[in-house]
């Protein structure tokens, strides 16, 4: 088939358009779809705004965001796989690098998993520190959350505020574990040590501290039209889809759904304490603000209850098996007391068969009885689990976390098409990811 060209074009379909008169090709191209101009945009994984290494490509139509793809595996370390080569407690100081802002929350579900395998009930007193250690840790979270969103959007007052008001949790948990951060604090069976004598006085300060950073936190933002107006009606999703893509914690309660492990599946006598579950029903960026302040501030009720009954339980803080705990945590007293470093040197210098027993624990390891379990506890970001396998031997055949940074960010995209290119920003922001976990 021939076609003059002079006054009609031949297209791929088989239609011819005459172009004589030169005014039919706009009409023929502008409702071409390939004629639709798309920007592609990688936003990381350098981004600041991308708390990380964790990589945006967007696809944007102008400033409306029509496809959003995330990347991830920069940060990636091999937690996982690495503890196969460790014993179980070596495992602790492997699993708390991971949610580097909420270490407490991974070494408990961790070692709560392995104490479900032993079947072992650890004291009392020391579920009491654990449940001290992981709220203060949710404060904490919570605050380089505010801080970072806010430097995001340019709230720098915020970002100030908030990173000063973390600086304060992270004296507290250097004050009881020994380290800011990566505290393997939490050990199977118990806890590592005790709280020092002057913890619970400077506790009580903090709570003081605390409460005014949160109200001043508060009155700062809740009222700013520029805050207001960047982050209501910004990222919206329902309870339905939470539910679709298996978002929990602050997400899923901004929603609406009042769903926290804490109060739905209790552990560690959650279930004794007297607090409430934060919710709103808005689904955007302006209702995780408002679900996650008033988390801290349910977090310092928890606290406050904490240290009461702390006061009236005295004991240990590790397990009384000879088989778990190292000599110098079983010596301790029934006060609680016995774990400086002159009461360890005496009972290494003063027992063979203890310093013997003590060398095979730290360098062997003990044995779990073959099996699987898993345990799951609510950290900052929604449900933190972990599933632990033994073989039997002296190291895990598997450990695997069910980590909420890489659950919730599959939401990104329902969050950000349809919207501008600043509210990706909110959004992922209002997700709180943390790539450590995400990349494990």
């Amino acid at each position: 088939m021939s076609t003059d060209y002079s006054t009609s074009r031949q297209t791929t379909e088989g239609r011819v358009y005459n172009v004589s008169g030169g005014g039919d090709w706009d009409s023929v191209f502008g409702s071409d779809p390939l004629r639709e101009e798309r920007l592609v945009v990688n936003m990381g994984p350098q981004h600041p705004s991308t708390h990380g290494v964790l990589r945006l490509v967007l696809e944007l139509e102008g400033e409306t965001v029509t496809d959003a793809r995330l990347v991830v595996g920069y940060l990636h370390t091999g937690i996982e796989k690495t503890t196969e080569f460790r014993t179980w407690t070596q495992g602790t100081t492997l699993v708390t690098r991971c949610d580097y802002l909420a270490p407490i929350f991974n070494e408990t579900a961790y070692c709560m998993a392995i104490e479900k395998l032993l079947a072992v009930q650890v004291p009392a007193r020391a579920e009491l520190i654990r449940v001290l250690m992981m709220e203060i840790n949710r404060i904490s979270s919570h605050w380089v959350w505010l801080a970072t969103g806010g430097m995001e959007l340019g709230a720098l007052t915020a970002m100030t505020n908030g990173f000063r008001a973390r600086e304060r949790c992270l004296d507290i948990m250097e004050l009881v574990t020994g380290l800011r951060m990566n505290h393997a604090y939490v050990r199977p069976g118990g806890v590592a040590q005790d709280l020092p004598d002057n913890a619970i006085p400077k506790i009580r300060q903090w709570i003081k501290e605390t409460d005014q950073e949160i109200t001043g936190v508060d009155k700062l933002l809740r009222g700013q039209p520029i805050w207001i107006n960047r982050l209501k009606g910004v990222g919206w999703i329902g309870v339905e889809g939470c539910i679709s893509l298996g978002l929990t914690g602050p997400m899923l309660r901004a929603a609406g759904l009042p769903w926290d492990m804490r109060k739905t599946e209790p552990y560690l006598g959650y279930e004794t304490y007297d607090f409430d579950i934060p919710t709103d029903d808005g689904g955007d960026c302006w209702s995780r603000f408002v679900v996650k302040v008033a988390e801290m501030r349910e977090s310092l009720r928890i606290i406050t209850q904490v240290l009461e009954r702390i006061e009236q339980t005295p004991g240990r803080v590790m397990v009384d098996d000879p088989k778990i705990a190292w000599p110098a945590q079983l010596s301790i007293g029934p006060d609680g007391m016995g774990t400086s470093p002159a009461h360890v040197n005496r009972i290494m210098n003063s027992s063979m068969e203890s310093l013997i027993h003590h060398f095979k624990l730290v360098t062997e390891g003990f044995r779990v009885p073959p099996g699987q379990a898993y345990v799951a506890v609510e950290s900052p970001r929604g449900e933190l689990g972990a599933h632990v396998v033994s073989d039997g031997g002296t190291r895990p055949y598997r450990v695997h976390l069910r980590e909420p940074s890489f659950i919730n960010l599959q939401a990104t995209a329902a969050l950000s098409i349809g919207g501008q290119v600043a509210d990706v920003i909110a959004s992922v922001a209002s997700l709180d990811p943390v790539m450590g976990g995400c990349d494990r």
